[in-house]
């Protein structure tokens, strides 16, 4: 279950929608970021402008009215009319009632002094955002007096007017629009991820179907198509798939024909020479009892004719035991048997007891069709005492629920190149040996053997050199 889970979450349509979901909520986050940058900067703008020309109009409209040079008393009646949250008035070294000594100016206030010297170097209006504990964000705006000099020029006339005003209401208009802007991205971001997923899953339906498509393929269903809508690159992807699984398809069917007709020539072939190879056989017989009888060449051609009648003899026969593994015929009579008495059957038979090494323990029994083990055992010590060199030894053993045969022996062993191909139909590592005693086809019979009974059979090198095959059978049937 957690795999299946970790599959999907790392597959294509799970990348689409994380790749389409942080699209989105970076496009959210940064629309809704300028929106609110924007939206800031257009209310205080605002805000200050309107604040500024208010208190340059307060500030103009009562110069003229001013004494010059106005005391303390002067200063606290402007300080009453301007309009503003806090209000703070000083000529030169004179400052309104709210101050204990014009230096410390503006100790106490939220002016900040930065503000103060900037109005009385610059002669001008500046104003600055501060944060005020008390009411939150404000403005303060200053601004020197001007009077008219001699030139007829205004000029400072010493007189500076400073304003607090609180900026609440402008600071709940912005975060009313980030508030709007996070109700956005909570509504977009979901949406996006839906429509992700649904956009993912129709652009990814083809590409299943494709993937299923092969599948069938790959199990051997060859007729598999795909439907062919539209004519983008998925529509032309799939004409693709449709063709080569046509094309792919006629082929397989040739080849199986060829096969079938191949299998069926053999196993004609094989059957009909039997009848010849009965009577040749008979009469090889009566050549080899007569055969040592016969003067010179007459001796060896019937010596000659004998052997070669028994090599094609073997051949038609594991022809026809090839046939039966490839049509499905071959039966199986599986009893119980002590695998040590069936492999000193095989030596004594072929006699070769004396060229063998056995080490074959009492007691190993397990259910098998006593004529093919026979076969798998002959193929394997025959194979070793033609190609290899002695001792050759057959060892068996029990390993849990499996009996093992091993069989070596001290020749050359199997190069690398010849040990993926050893039990192949009619192949021979030496081209040399194309009229050896042997068909080609023993080991290949013996490993289908092995199956047969529900084991297996590995062929590979000893550490010290020589060939080792190994039988592995059940000691059990499989229920």
């Amino acid at each position: 279950m957690i795999r299946r889970i970790l599959g999907v979450l790392r597959g294509i349509r799970a990348r689409l929608v994380l790749i389409i979901s942080l699209v989105a909520v970076v496009a959210t986050a940064g629309a809704t970021g300028i929106n609110y940058v924007s939206a800031r900067r257009t209310v205080l703008a605002a805000a200050q402008d309107r604040l500024m020309n208010q208190l340059r109009q307060d500030v103009d409209a009562l110069a003229p009215t001013v004494r010059m040079p106005p005391d303390r008393t002067t200063l606290d009646e402007l300080k009453t009319v301007i309009r503003g949250l806090s209000v703070f008035v000083r000529y030169r070294d004179i400052g309104s009632s709210d101050y204990s000594s014009p230096s410390s100016f503006p100790l106490g206030t939220p002016i900040p002094p930065e503000l103060v010297y900037r109005v009385h170097t610059e002669g001008r209006l500046v104003f600055q955002r501060i944060s005020d504990g008390d009411i939150g964000p404000a403005l303060v705006v200053g601004m020197p007096v001007m009077t008219v000099g001699t030139d007829f020029r205004p000029v400072p006339s010493g007189l500076e007017v400073y304003a607090e005003y609180p900026l609440f209401q402008e600071q709940r208009q912005i975060s009313e629009f980030a508030l709007n802007g996070w109700r956005t991205a909570a509504v977009v971001v979901p949406l996006a991820v839906i429509l992700a997923w649904l956009a993912a899953g129709a652009v990814l339906r083809p590409v299943r179907s494709l993937r299923d498509g092969a599948r069938d393929l790959a199990h051997g269903r060859l007729s598999t198509r795909l439907p062919e809508r539209g004519g983008d690159e998925l529509a032309e992807l799939a004409r693709t798939f449709n063709e080569s699984a046509a094309s792919l398809e006629q082929s397989v069917g040739d080849l199986r024909r060829m096969e079938a007709d191949a299998r069926r020539f053999v196993a004609d072939v094989s059957h009909e020479l039997r009848t010849p190879l009965a009577a040749m056989t008979a009469v090889t017989e009566v050549l080899d009892e007569e055969g040592a009888r016969l003067p010179g060449d007459a001796g060896t051609a019937a010596r000659l004719i004998g052997e070669e009648t028994r090599k094609l003899t073997r051949l038609v026969d594991d022809l026809i035991e090839i046939s039966r593994f490839d049509n499905g015929r071959a039966r199986m009579d599986r009893r119980e048997a002590d695998l040590g008495e069936l492999i000193a059957a095989t030596l004594r038979t072929r006699q070769w007891t004396d060229r063998v090494e056995a080490a074959l323990p009492a007691g190993i029994t397990a259910p098998v069709d006593a004529r093919r083990f026979d076969v798998i055992v002959a193929n394997l010590v025959g194979n070793a005492l033609r190609h290899g060199a002695p001792p050759v030894r057959v060892r068996l053993s029990s390993s849990g629920p499996a009996a093992l045969v091993e069989v070596t022996d001290h020749g050359p062993g199997l190069a690398e190149d010849v040990l993926p191909h050893v039990f192949d139909r009619f192949y021979k590592a030496d081209s040399a040996r194309t009229r050896s005693e042997g068909s080609g086809l023993g080991l290949s019979i013996a490993h289908n053997n092995a199956a047969l009974h529900g084991g297996t059979l590995e062929a590979g090198n000893r550490p010290d050199g020589g060939a080792r095959f190994l039988l592995r059978l059940p000691r059990a049937v499989a229920s």
